[in-house]
């Protein structure tokens, strides 16, 4: 049985059984908070946990690594969503320790593309239409500067409301333990 026979097998039982009674919210967050955070498997139950979090309390956006790459990008507008459709009053950015995203290296990554087929002359395509991707494919060296930057990126953006804390944290993917890197209230 391949993955997604096993999943669409367990989501008959999970809604034949009302087994998704118990998440039932509405879509605006109890606690008014939209998070960015990594795609980090760690972080799946963890982080939810480590914050006090249940189902409906809060807008969660992951990606890898937890950056605001580009303003205008699709992880700026969730935010923006988050803020004015959905009700969310503040912003979480939450990385953590140990992440993928520190050591990732733009030569590895491209040599893996290379050898699940991807071709010299795609890469060099997609080179001349603009896209620098050995910056692009690069990583962090510091999680803190990283939460750093996207807690600047997501601040200083025109159209976030001033009145908007925006919190930076780095979070132990083994234990949960919280560092405050930004205090949202102070950077005022």
């Amino acid at each position: 049985m391949s993955i997604l026979e096993e999943i669409l097998t367990f989501n008959d039982q999970f809604v034949n059984e009302n087994k998704y009674e118990r998440y039932i919210t509405t879509k605006f967050p109890n606690k008014r908070m939209v998070i960015l955070t990594c795609m980090d498997t760690r972080l799946l139950e963890l982080l939810p946990h480590a914050l006090n979090l249940a189902n409906g309390d809060v807008k969660i956006i992951k990606n890898a690594g937890a950056i605001v790459v580009h303003p205008l990008g699709s992880i700026m507008r969730s935010i923006l969503v988050a803020v004015y459709e959905l009700k969310a009053d503040e912003v979480l950015v939450i990385g953590h320790h140990d992440c993928g995203m520190s050591a990732l290296k733009a030569e590895d990554i491209m040599e893996k593309m290379k050898e699940r087929g991807i071709t010299e002359e795609t890469l060099n395509t997609i080179k001349h239409t603009g896209v620098n991707l050995e910056k692009w494919l690069t990583g962090f060296n510091s999680v803190s500067e990283s939460v750093s930057h996207s807690v600047d990126m997501i601040k200083n953006h025109p159209l976030l409301p001033v009145e908007v804390p925006v919190h930076g944290l780095v979070i132990d993917p083994k234990t949960g333990k919280l560092d405050l890197v930004v205090d949202g209230y102070k950077a005022k």
